[in-house]
């Protein structure tokens, strides 16, 4: 038996996790196809899982793809998924419809993130966009949650700081609260949380309200308005951590004046 098996953590992370989908014993059970005994079993160092199973359990319970790695090495096994966190890591075929993504959005913004909000990468419309909002035609490695709060950085461009402030600092907080073992997104959360931009009715999340489906964002730069709607998708069945954590932001043009700047700045 490994150190982690003998250690009982498999059993304490099962249960966190499933504790934190709010799912009984037999919820679990049902999900997973298995008994309830035996999730009772796992759950109390009774009995050791197979890889399989363990993946089975973490697909049931929605866990990330890093973390199901944290469990499956918990219970004496192997990682299942890569775990590179370089961008160009990536899966070939991935990284070539990213690319192509880019390029076919032109001349309007997509920014691609990570979990914690870091820019990895970014469309030439993207980059001269925020050399225009922050004077910074190399961005990357940026965190764009601290950006956007920053009072020396994008927050004085934002006209609807308000509406934008609260929504990304709530979405945060749903992300860290549904994987609260992700310590760069934790760390993330509190630091913003100390930004003297944060209104103290932001603090504590309308969590009955969901997060909107997309963000009206209107920047201001000098004599400059341009207003866009932004939507953040993800990988739907990631293979590797780097895919799991992966977020793309797609930048739209909501009005004709912006669609015109846009058309200007990326001929």
């Amino acid at each position: 038996m490994s150190d982690a098996q003998s250690s009982g953590l498999f059993p304490a992370l099962l249960k966190h996790w499933r504790r934190q989908r709010g799912l009984s014993q037999l919820d679990l059970a049902i999900a997973a196809d298995v008994s309830a005994r035996h999730v009772s079993f796992l759950e109390t160092g009774r009995s050791q899982p197979s890889a399989p199973m363990v993946l089975r359990l973490c697909a049931s319970l929605d866990v990330p793809l890093r973390q199901a790695n944290a469990m499956l090495r918990a219970a004496g096994h192997a990682a299942a998924y890569p775990e590179p966190g370089a961008i160009d890591a990536m899966p070939a075929e991935v990284a070539g419809a990213i690319e192509l993504l880019k390029a076919h959005h032109e001349p309007f913004p997509v920014m691609i993130v990570d979990r914690a909000y870091v820019l990895m990468d970014l469309n030439e419309s993207a980059r001269r966009l925020l050399s225009m909002v922050i004077g910074d035609a190399d961005a990357i490695g940026t965190n764009m949650a601290r950006l956007t709060f920053d009072p020396e950085g994008a927050r004085p461009a934002i006209v609807n700081f308000d509406e934008v402030g609260r929504a990304l600092l709530w979405r945060i907080q749903r992300e860290v609260l549904a994987d609260p073992d992700h310590q760069p997104l934790r760390e993330l959360f509190e630091s913003l949380l100390q930004m003297p931009t944060v209104g103290e009715d932001w603090r504590r999340a309308d969590l009955g309200t969901p997060s909107p489906p997309v963000i009206g964002v209107h920047l201001r730069a000098g004599d400059v308005e341009l207003r866009f709607v932004t939507v953040i998708t993800a990988f739907q069945a990631p293979q590797t951590v780097l895919l799991d954590e992966l977020r793309i932001e797609t930048w739209f043009p909501s009005d004709p004046q912006t669609d015109a700047i846009c058309r200007q700045l990326v001929p």
